[in-house]
């Protein structure tokens, strides 16, 4: 009995080449008169899963790298937002710095005017927190003409007077210190009094005055000019209490200080017309020139 080849032989080598020569051509012809258009659509149609599927991996990855690439340029613009809204709150803080000085500047100015008298601008330097004990240093001495006595106002009001003096600063004795004392008149009547340091920034007392005077809360005190050391008619302060004493001779009268002693920090010493300032040096080093 003869035994069957498990495998049958197909056709030759030249055959196969053949018929896949014939094959080729008769799908090209078929393609060129668009007879295989329906079937390329299909084929296309089930492989679109597979290219899609392929191409996931590149996409993601190009994806993530756009996402990347727009967080590093949104941390880079919100730094340097940040960096310019901080130059801005600096320069905006400078400029109302800038702006409040100019205006306290001005404000000097305007009141020198005012006064009409020879003034001199002059800064803190230092402030004696001595309890009961009032009084200011200032960065303007004897090398800028400035003397024992001399009147020291504020754009606001009467701040007191020079008391002791050294080449290149002067001490301030405030008008609430309790061994100083102005006198005032009512800008209303004219009514003439003392107004004496309490020992505290926000109040003066007015002593010896009798139950009956006419003085109101509000009334504004004004330098007299009496005893030639501070201008007439310069604010001083204003009337906060008037409380008759029954029993007593005296009325209880306190005034609050037109000029904020206790944030002051620039003030205006004055000289008067009869006494005009010296030549005022440039600097203390011109002023030590021969």
């Amino acid at each position: 009995m003869t035994a069957k080849p498990i495998f049958t032989r197909g056709p030759s080598l030249p055959a196969r080449l053949a018929l896949c020569v014939i094959a080729s051509l008769t799908l090209m012809a078929a393609d060129h008169h668009h007879r295989l258009d329906w079937a390329r659509q299909a084929l296309a149609f089930c492989v679109y899963p597979v290219q899609w599927l392929a191409s996931a991996p590149v996409r993601g990855a190009e994806a993530l790298s756009e996402r990347l690439a727009a967080h590093q340029a949104l941390v880079a613009e919100n730094q340097a937002l940040k960096r310019q809204v901080a130059e801005l709150k600096r320069r905006t803080l400078k400029y109302e710095a800038l702006k409040k000085e100019n205006d306290r500047l001005r404000a000097f100015l305007d009141n020198s005017f005012k006064l009409g008298e020879q003034m001199l601008v002059a800064e803190l330097l230092a402030v004696n927190l001595a309890p009961y004990e009032h009084r200011v240093l200032v960065n303007k001495g004897n090398q800028f003409g400035v003397h024992v006595g001399q009147p020291v106002v504020s754009v606001d009001g009467v701040v007191g007077q020079v008391v002791r003096v050294t080449p290149l600063t002067a001490e301030v004795l405030l008008i609430t210190d309790p061994n100083h004392a102005i006198p005032v008149q009512v800008n209303r009547n004219g009514l003439r009094a003392i107004a004496v340091g309490s020992g505290e920034y926000d109040h003066l007392e007015l002593p010896n005055l009798p139950n009956n005077v006419d003085i109101r809360p509000g009334d504004l005190l004004v330098s007299s000019g009496l005893g030639g050391v501070f201008p007439q008619g310069y604010p001083v302060a204003r009337i906060t209490t008037v409380e008759p004493q029954p029993g007593k001779h005296f009325a209880r009268i306190q005034a609050k200080p037109t000029a904020a002693l206790d944030r002051i920090r620039e003030v205006l010493i004055t000289w008067s017309q009869n006494t005009p300032s010296p030549f005022l040096p440039a600097s203390p080093a011109d002023a030590a020139r021969p």
